[in-house]
């Protein structure tokens, strides 16, 4: 059973273009890397750099890459259609956001099995792509965002 505690990273470029990467299992539905924690007690950082990995190829902690945890959270409604991989009576998750500023657009290394596709946008286009409402708030914050973090 998935844990309902999860983080969604913002992986973007200095010149604020934000990858999307779409679901293999959603064909249609762009968003930025997400995922549930492993276990209770890992931390929101620790799952941040393993999604990346997992979902992108890319090694958040890289030189010149710099993971910002942006101190937010979102609590949202799960989507029906994912409900049966949490626990039963579980109904909404919470979110926390983190950004990943790259020196610039790379090609990424997809899971297979969770993403077919990916595109490098500007940030407004990116934001507009999103299926998920809260995923396209966290993207339209990045101009905000970027005058309180250094992004290398």
């Amino acid at each position: 059973m998935k844990i309902p505690q999860s983080v969604l990273v913002v992986i973007h470029t200095p010149a604020l273009e934000v990858l999307l990467i779409e679901r293999a299992d959603a064909p249609g539905f762009w968003q930025s890397v997400t995922g549930s924690k492993d276990s209770e007690d890992e931390s929101f950082e620790h799952t941040a750099v393993r999604e990346v990995r997992e979902e992108t190829g890319l090694d958040a902690r890289a030189r010149g890459h710099v993971l910002s945890d942006w101190g937010l959270e979102n609590v949202y409604e799960i989507y029906p259609q994912w409900l049966p991989r949490y626990a039963p009576g579980v109904t909404h998750n919470t979110e926390h956001l983190f950004g990943l500023c790259v020196p610039r657009a790379v090609p990424v290394v997809l899971s297979a099995r969770e993403h077919r596709a990916q595109v490098w946008l500007p940030w407004a286009e990116a934001a507009e792509r999103c299926f998920s409402p809260s995923n396209a708030e966290a993207i339209t914050w990045l101009p905000r965002l970027a005058t309180v973090f250094t992004f290398g």
